[in-house]
């Protein structure tokens, strides 16, 4: 039996997918289903986007995105899942670690994206296989093409219309998706918690998003009192998130101080003239 084709479109939200997105939809392509993975850990700014990506493909398409969750969520993930595998049972005891959580993900073992998005993603897939031959559409832009794979399945319209990330991100605010200021924030807008943000990503998500930053004060110290200091208990080599709070901290107050003397330091060079 032949089956149908149907184009299926693979949307995070962030500026390569949704560049992606609205091309295809202002040069016609055939769009049948707008896959979303909802982590639960996107930012307030993309929670909006999604809902204004939303209305445009509504409008324009007749279309409405499918958003796939993980029935139980990251922190169920982290904390409560139980460990099977016996090797995986034996190396905790060793470790004096108990035996469910996955603990924080590391560029090691990066099990959100892999049980948050991918595994859901695939899955919606695979029941749509039964019925259909899939054609999936992904954001990757053309100065990250080493991330595409060799499949007829798979296309990557950026990277065939050579199209940037810069030139995503354009498209996007020309087209009035501006996610509210966030990529003037960030330079990738995932997950809010994720480990693999660099310092200075960390510094903004404390300074810009604050009860963001309680929040994963909160789950930094849930991940100590239950793993301690070992690779599934630690936020990132070298540091805790109750560590990071310390040291911008003490940057604020050096700022602040620098602040409060530069005006004293100036008027001391320039005294007034009699």
């Amino acid at each position: 039996m032949v089956k149908k084709p149907l184009f299926v479109v693979s949307c995070s939200g962030g500026k390569d997918s949704t560049a992606m997105l609205l091309l295809m939809i202002e040069r016609g392509m055939p769009i049948d289903m707008v896959l979303v993975a909802d982590t639960g850990l996107e930012f307030p700014e993309m929670y909006r986007h999604w809902d204004r990506l939303a209305r445009h493909l509504y409008r324009e398409r007749g279309l409405k995105l499918t958003i796939l969750r993980h029935p139980k969520g990251f922190e169920w993930l982290m904390f409560d899942q139980p460990k099977e595998k016996l090797s995986a049972l034996e190396r905790r005891e060793r470790e004096g670690v108990p035996p469910y959580g996955n603990g924080w993900p590391s560029s090691q073992v990066r099990w959100c994206t892999g049980q948050l998005k991918i595994h859901q993603i695939n899955k919606a897939l695979s029941r749509l296989k039964k019925d259909h031959e899939i054609f999936q559409f992904i954001g990757i832009a053309s100065d990250e093409d080493h991330r595409c794979e060799t499949n007829e399945h798979l296309r990557y319209p950026l990277v065939r219309w050579d199209i940037t990330e810069t030139q995503a991100l354009q498209i996007c605010y020309d087209r009035g998706f501006d996610w509210d200021g966030l990529y003037e924030i960030y330079h990738r807008c995932s997950c809010w918690c994720c480990p693999l943000q660099q310092i200075g990503e960390l510094r903004n998500l404390r300074r810009h998003h604050p009860e963001l930053w309680a929040k994963l004060m909160e789950l930094d110290q849930r991940a100590l009192n239950q793993f301690g200091h070992t690779p599934l208990g630690r936020f990132k080599d070298g540091w805790t998130v109750a560590a990071l709070e310390e040291r911008f901290a003490a940057e604020d107050r050096e700022l602040c101080l620098f602040s409060d003397m530069k005006p004293k330091c100036r008027r001391r060079r320039r005294p007034h003239k009699h």
